[in-house]
């Protein structure tokens, strides 16, 4: 099946579409051409009724960012039998959940993630585990003009270290977790729309600021990323559903409230170039 099938119902007026009419088992040019172009636009696919073994999950994943699959320095640790794929799995005992509270995925990478791609094989009994996407780009936009000539002339930290060893307690395999130096502000490369590149899921510092200073700046622009219910969408997840979302243009929050039932997704992600002003 081609793009010729394609349907799409946005979620909301600046970001998410809800497809249907597709077999992404059975990629060819078309609909390879269809998906790149719509995720530009809209940052978030939610494509439902799919049999995805592995093998086809990363074909998919392929097509995007740099073609480079990624490898999670936790995978072995959350119980990952293969290096690309990432096991998101919550149960009864689960301590915590992955992507609780908003962030990027693993921004502190040099070269981040351009695409994330999320299969659910055991959605929640009951409901819940939705996730919430807000666009990176309305976020910038919404901000005023001295905030925005500001935020335009920073670079912040993103560390790894900051979520998986004080937060979730994990250690990488060698010893080290990835912390890299990332503008503000940055040009999408697909794109080229300007968007804010701050998460409160791994941003520690801004560069130049003191302590006092980096606090404030920090918390105003999570806070307003947080609060700017405009640039959200809430996706609802079935068995057999995979979610596409633009890594770089949007932040996302998984949603915790379907305990003790449990929840099990695998996510792909692919590598992106690096990141400019």
């Amino acid at each position: 099946m081609s793009a010729a099938g394609w349907r799409e119902v946005p979620l909301g007026p600046v970001i998410g579409s809800e497809v249907s009419g597709v077999d992404l088992g059975q990629l060819d040019d078309a609909l390879i051409a269809k998906l790149r172009a719509r995720l530009a636009e809209r940052l978030v696919l939610v494509i439902r009724d799919q049999h995805l073994d592995r093998d086809a999950h990363k074909a998919v994943a392929r097509i995007f960012g740099t073609g480079e699959l990624h490898r999670h320095a936790l995978n072995k640790a959350r119980g990952g039998d293969d290096e690309e794929v990432y096991p998101v799995r919550t149960t009864a005992e689960s301590k915590m959940t992955a992507g609780e509270g908003w962030h990027t995925d693993v921004s502190c990478d040099p070269n981040p993630i351009a695409a994330s791609l999320l299969y659910m094989h055991q959605a929640p009994a009951g409901g819940g585990g939705d996730t919430i996407y807000s666009s990176m780009y309305e976020c910038y936009d919404r901000l005023s003009a001295p905030i925005k000539a500001l935020a335009e002339q920073l670079s912040a930290t993103h560390d790894g270290a900051f979520p998986y060893r004080q937060i979730y307690g994990f250690e990488p395999e060698n010893g080290q977790f990835n912390r890299t130096v990332h503008p503000v502000v940055l040009s999408h490369p697909v794109t080229g729309r300007k968007l804010l590149w701050v998460n409160r899921g791994f941003t520690t510092g801004i560069k130049g600021l003191s302590h006092v200073e980096n606090r404030h700046m920090l918390e105003l622009l999570f806070q307003h990323i947080e609060s700017t219910l405009t640039a959200q969408c809430r996706v609802r997840w079935e068995d057999g559903t995979l979610v596409i979302w633009d890594n770089l243009a949007t932040q996302h929050h998984a949603v915790w409230d379907y305990y003790p039932n449990a929840r099990y997704a695998e996510r792909i992600s692919v590598v992106g170039p690096t990141l400019t002003q």
